[in-house]
């Protein structure tokens, strides 16, 4: 597999810890050599999203995504509103900060509930709430599945199959509203995924890099550097541009235990390395 061009590679911002506003984290990815940036919604004042866009394009970086949707599951009625509403305005900050699609990350089961069923339900219905508004922006929807760990409170799309089932019962005609988020991490041990990649074509919206490690102290926060852990990334990298995705490679890892007590500029330049090294 041949080396990544930094140049067409994203940094998301969660790589850095959110240490540092915007403008700074901006900065630190273009210097590095970084040609893209995913921030995310607590970097964002979305009442005034110009300022935050101001502040990438003076770093000369473009946005690949947005990060990401407030939970579709909840306790009531008012609860699912609210987070439709949110989810609205994170869509047309989106638009404003240039990015193509917002990330969904679509919630667990609302509290107290074990109907894995409803919950599902809510989360279908919430998101198709949100066609008008991606129709009135441009913003698409990637689904991003997470590793099934998370089922209970973060997410109830555990698999690329099930996110792409979604999407075809969201977007039966496949106009292209809705696609997915591969994230290694989350994805590596299906064992159906070169065959759900290959599925997924088109509709594959950005492909997020991270290693796992062996001797992962906490599944949330203690992701690894590529190269670091034991997921095959260049042969998942080959399967993603195999079926056919452009777009830039993106380095998201949340490492409260590690690589966020480090400089941010050693990260940068760790994740350059490895990039530059095909991983």
């Amino acid at each position: 597999m041949a080396p990544l061009h930094v140049k067409d590679c994203c940094i998301n911002t969660a790589t850095l810890g959110f240490r540092e506003p915007l403008a700074v984290s901006a900065a630190r990815i273009a210097d590095a050599g970084f040609g893209f940036i995913t921030p995310w919604r607590q970097e964002v004042d979305e009442k005034h999203p110009e300022h935050a866009a101001a502040a990438i394009r003076a770093a000369g970086l473009r946005v690949a995504g947005y990060c990401r949707t407030m939970y579709f599951t909840a306790a009531d009625a008012a609860g699912r509103q609210a987070a439709i509403a949110s989810n609205a305005q994170a869509l047309r900050a989106a638009a404003v900060l240039g990015a193509p699609c917002l990330v969904a990350v679509v919630g667990g089961l609302a509290p107290g509930s074990r109907d894995i069923d409803a919950g599902r339900r809510q989360i279908i219905d919430g998101l198709a709430a949100l066609l008008p508004v991606m129709r009135e922006t441009g913003v698409r929807i990637a689904l991003e599945p997470l590793h099934p760990v998370y089922a209970a409170d973060r997410s109830l799309l555990n698999t690329l199959d099930q996110a792409l089932d979604w999407c075809h019962e969201l977007d039966p005609g496949g106009e292209g509203w809705f696609g997915v988020a591969i994230d290694a991490y989350h994805t590596w041990w299906d064992p159906r995924l070169a065959a759900a990649i290959g599925r997924a074509g088109k509709r594959i919206m950005g492909f997020h890099m991270c290693d796992w490690r062996l001797d992962t102290r906490d599944p949330l926060q203690d992701r690894g550097m590529m190269g670091d852990g034991v997921i095959d990334l260049r042969a998942m990298r080959a399967q993603v541009q195999g079926a056919g995705y452009r777009g830039p490679v993106e380095v998201e890892i949340f490492s409260r235990l590690d690589w966020w007590q480090r400089d941010p500029g050693e990260v940068l330049a760790v994740c350059r390395e490895r990039l530059e090294s095909g991983c």
